[in-house]
């Protein structure tokens, strides 16, 4: 096993350098390394980066398809110069960025970026989700940096692109400070439908993308502060699933946290008195069977494709109708062979029947539990609805 807790981090090139980051501070901050992958040949590609919080650390992909004409960006990630780089190449061999799509009102991590990302590419067009919304100040689109000649409204507006693509929403619906919505798109020539956090796929070993740093996983996979972190594959493993139980229930079940003497009496240990090892300071203790809490989670031999339990519980835990009326409209889709989700595994198989079979198993299930895993989510949302932030019918406002 090799200890990389003492030593310095390695320097990352200027290329993946994101000066924007204090906009909204997640892990990695100002130094974003892209994986770039083809996907589906001549036709799909991704780009993913990693992003999270005290290194709950997580993939979010920036999606390209190929359309008539040139290329399609689906959700957006910061353009480091390492990105972009990899995006004129695609430009080069199949034509130029036609448009940019952001089909979430919510999801702050995927349009943050967006402004930043569309004066890289002046010529294209973007297209946004219905209902966009700020906070705490609800502020005009071009305030936020939106460029207003060549922003469009997605089914307001029209739809770009239908010659190759079919459109999809899932909502509206209220969740007090504004709307959850999101647009999924079917890409026909790649068979692939497009989300963003309506369906997730995952499996249990950790993404390529900590390859090129191991730090997450190597945090999350010890049992107090004051231990180096410690490189195994066993290790990455560990840590994975247990950013997977944070990600999933921001609080399992299995997890507690210990006082705040125990949690200084074990950091700042020698060797660990860096950033890098948060400088001992590790607020988590574990329950021995922990690990039995993750296995629903993950999938074995294919991702496991299911509603993230953090929408589920705090997005749509009395809206169970509009999130099936979607995976209705998905399972009608016959061509359908892939899932390309905005987070977790990128290509994934997914066909109509895997969407009915989901619809049917979601339907038959208890939707949205209280107990378990599931315990801290249902406080939270019981606690946003007492206090009347959240509504109790969040379907009663938005018609459109």
């Amino acid at each position: 096993m090799k200890d990389i807790s003492g030593k310095k981090q390695d320097l990352l090139v200027p290329k993946q350098d994101w000066p924007w980051w204090p906009l909204f501070p997640l892990y990695p901050y100002g130094k974003k390394k892209t994986l770039f992958k083809e996907i589906i040949q001549d036709q799909v590609w991704s780009f993913e980066q990693l992003q999270g919080i005290y290194y709950v650390a997580v993939p979010v992909r920036l999606t390209v398809v190929k359309v008539s004409g040139g290329l399609m960006i689906y959700n957006s990630l910061p353009p480091t110069a390492e990105l972009l780089k990899d995006v004129v190449q695609l430009e080069e061999k199949h034509g130029p960025v036609k448009s940019i799509v952001l089909p979430t009102a919510s999801g702050l991590e995927h349009k943050i970026s967006l402004p930043a990302l569309s004066r890289a590419f002046p010529k294209a067009n973007l297209w946004i989700c219905p209902g966009q919304w700020s906070f705490p100040i609800d502020l005009p689109l071009s305030w936020l940096g939106f460029p207003s000649d060549r922003t469009r409204v997605l089914f307001a507006d029209g739809l770009p692109h239908t010659d190759c693509c079919d459109w999809f929403f899932l909502g509206p619906l209220d969740i007090g400070l504004g709307r959850f919505q999101e647009v999924s798109c079917y890409h026909k020539k790649s068979k692939s439908l497009l989300v963003t956090d309506s369906l997730i796929g995952i499996e249990a070993s950790p993404p390529e993308l900590f390859d090129f740093d191991p730090t997450a996983l190597l945090f999350h996979s010890r049992e107090n502060g004051d231990e180096p972190l410690l490189d195994s594959p066993e290790a990455r493993k560990k840590g994975w699933k247990r950013i997977v139980l944070f990600a999933s229930f921001l609080r399992p079940e299995k997890l507690s946290i210990p006082s705040i003497p125990n949690i200084l009496k074990k950091s700042f240990k020698p060797g660990l008195r860096n950033p890098k090892s948060h400088f001992g300071l590790y607020p988590f203790e574990w329950d021995k069977d922990w690990e039995s809490s993750s296995q629903k989670l993950l999938g074995i031999s294919r991702p496991s494709i299911q509603v993230a339990p953090v929408l589920e519980r705090l997005v749509f835990p009395r809206a169970k109708k509009s999130f099936i009326d979607w995976l209705a409209k998905v399972a009608s889709i016959n061509s359908m062979k892939w899932l390309i989700s905005s987070h977790y595994s990128a290509r994934v198989s997914f066909s109509s029947n895997d969407a009915s079979v989901l619809k049917s198993r979601i339907i038959k299930r208890s939707w949205a539990p209280d107990k378990g895993n599931w315990s801290f989510l249902s406080w939270l949302d019981k606690s946003l609805l007492n206090l009347r932030i959240v509504p109790s019918d969040p379907r009663s406002r938005f018609k459109d």
